[in-house]
């Protein structure tokens, strides 16, 4: 048994070396026990590798339910941990912020260009500073997205995600950096975003976004922005934001092409299930670590999801109520298509 006890360690500290994600290794040391267990059940006692592996498969049997049980009970308390933040977020609620408040000199010099701006001017900034805006997810999109929502002075950023810092997130992920691997996202996203502007308020929720928490979360926030790469996500925020009566500006890329819009259908504009009624077939809507994806591409439809953010709180220009953005990276063209609400919609029909 102390021989396998040393390969785990020699594979953990191995991966470890080499920045292997977390989850990685945790994955090569349950194939592991699925190896030495078989190796258990299938070679007769006295057999030399059998011995050599702990000689019983009732002790790793004993081993596997104690790990088991860690997690069942990790589990557990990171569910009830996440319930607690939502409950604290709204207790926060009611206490003054310095998002609240007048500008200081520090912030009147800091938002300059956008005060000079006449799309923008002195009312859009204060607009900005009271706003509240939750980021669903801190991965490709969320990136970019948090630090210019930063950047333009939201008052309240409120950022949910339960994955942690990976070597492969780097090569898109920006408001990541080397030294934070493995650390949760929404933490690093926190330390970014207090680096480039101490003036906003962060509020990292450091879990995955489930349906017992979505509605109460959203209520906390003027606006969502969603970056996720996942359909049930997507559907998840979309009916959370339905029945809180919150916008949602949601953003998708994959390989080379992204797009951009704002579901709202309170002031008018189709829901996510208005335009996509139905999930997509499978190997149709592929993650981007299975189909890959240019590095500035998420960088460019974040950026735009946060400027569609500060059009919609300031109410510059024309939004997106209605349509579609679509950008093709690779041939740099970009079209706008008319997207409305369709009759009937299971989600939002009634409203």
């Amino acid at each position: 048994m102390l021989f396998v006890l040393l390969l785990g360690a020699l594979i953990w500290g191995i991966g470890h070396l080499m920045r292997v994600p977390v989850a990685a290794r945790l994955n090569m040391l349950g194939l592991l026990y699925v190896v030495v267990l078989a190796v258990q059940v299938a070679l007769p006692e006295g057999h030399p590798v059998r011995e050599m592996t702990g000689g019983s498969p009732a002790l790793w049997l004993l081993l596997g339910a104690g790990v088991v049980l860690v997690l069942i009970y990790r589990a557990g308390l990171k569910r009830l941990r996440g319930r607690a933040e939502v409950v604290e977020a709204a207790r926060e609620e009611a206490k003054p912020r310095e998002h609240e408040g007048p500008f200081t000199d520090e912030e009147l010099e800091r938002y300059a260009r956008h005060i000079t701006l006449p799309d923008i001017g002195g009312g859009g900034q204060f607009a900005l500073k009271r706003a509240k805006v939750l980021v669903v997810g801190a991965g490709g999109l969320g990136s970019p997205a948090l630090l210019y929502l930063a950047a333009a002075g939201v008052g309240r950023i409120g950022v949910i995600d339960g994955d942690t810092v990976a070597l492969s997130n780097l090569q898109r992920q920006v408001i990541h950096a080397d030294a934070r691997i493995d650390m949760p996202k929404v933490f690093s996203a926190q330390a970014a975003i207090a680096a480039l502007n101490p003036h906003v308020e962060v509020r990292p929720y450091n879990r995955a976004l489930t349906g017992d928490i979505a509605e109460t979360l959203f209520a906390d926030y003027d606006l969502i922005l969603d970056g996720t790469d996942s359909y049930a996500t997507r559907a998840l925020v979309n009916r959370a934001a339905v029945a809180t009566g919150r916008p949602v500006l949601a953003g998708a890329i994959s390989a080379w092409e992204g797009q951009v819009t704002l579901y709202d259908p309170a002031s008018g504009a189709p829901c996510l299930a208005c335009v996509f009624p139905e999930p997509p077939a499978p190997g149709l809507a592929a993650t981007c670590a299975e189909t890959g994806v240019i590095g500035a591409l998420p960088g460019v439809v974040g950026s735009m999801m946060a400027l569609e953010a500060v059009k919609h709180v300031t109410g510059a220009g024309a939004g997106l109520k209605g349509r579609m953005l679509i950008y093709d990276a690779l041939h740099g063209e970009m079209r706008a298509i008319r997207v409305q609400r369709r009759a009937g919609c299971k989600v939002c029909g009634s409203i």
